[in-house]
């Protein structure tokens, strides 16, 4: 007991055992390691936390599948416009290419007794507000009047 030193700043009897602390990186035994429970309330708002993360994911996901059917819905829509305006315009061509403008003056001319209008017979009419078409409430005035 020559040898031994003690540290710290009071005497300890002589048959007290001096207790050292393990280093850091020495584990304790498993047998006496300190378990650390979660308190009833930290395992509810966890659990919760986790609810509503799921519900919020299976919400963002059903989302993004209604924009894509969205999506899709529109790209079909789209080209049913686009082939209708096509048929359309076809439909439109068809019916000019097969208007003869000769014939249809010469069957207004003889087989409904149409003239053409005298310079008398034209009135004009401005229709002061740049309409495209004009609306009639009353009969047109001819020229004599009536």
């Amino acid at each position: 007991m020559a040898n031994r030193y003690v540290y710290g700043n009071t005497v300890r009897k002589v048959n007290e055992p001096i207790r050292r602390k393990a280093p850091y990186h020495v584990q304790e035994p498993s047998g006496r390691r300190k378990k650390h429970h979660m308190s009833l309330g930290n395992l509810i708002i966890s659990s919760v936390a986790v609810v509503l993360m799921g519900l919020t994911l299976a919400w963002y996901i059903s989302l993004q599948s209604q924009v894509a059917a969205s999506v899709k819905n529109i790209a079909t829509l789209q080209s049913q416009l686009n082939t209708l305006k096509q048929e359309n315009d076809e439909a439109y061509n068809r019916a000019n290419g097969n208007l003869d403008l000769d014939e249809v003056k010469r069957i207004a001319i003889q087989e409904y007794g149409m003239t053409y209008a005298t310079e008398g017979q034209i009135v004009t009419y401005s229709d002061g507000g740049g309409n495209d078409y004009v609306r009639q409430i009353a009969p047109i005035p001819t020229s004599d009047g009536k």
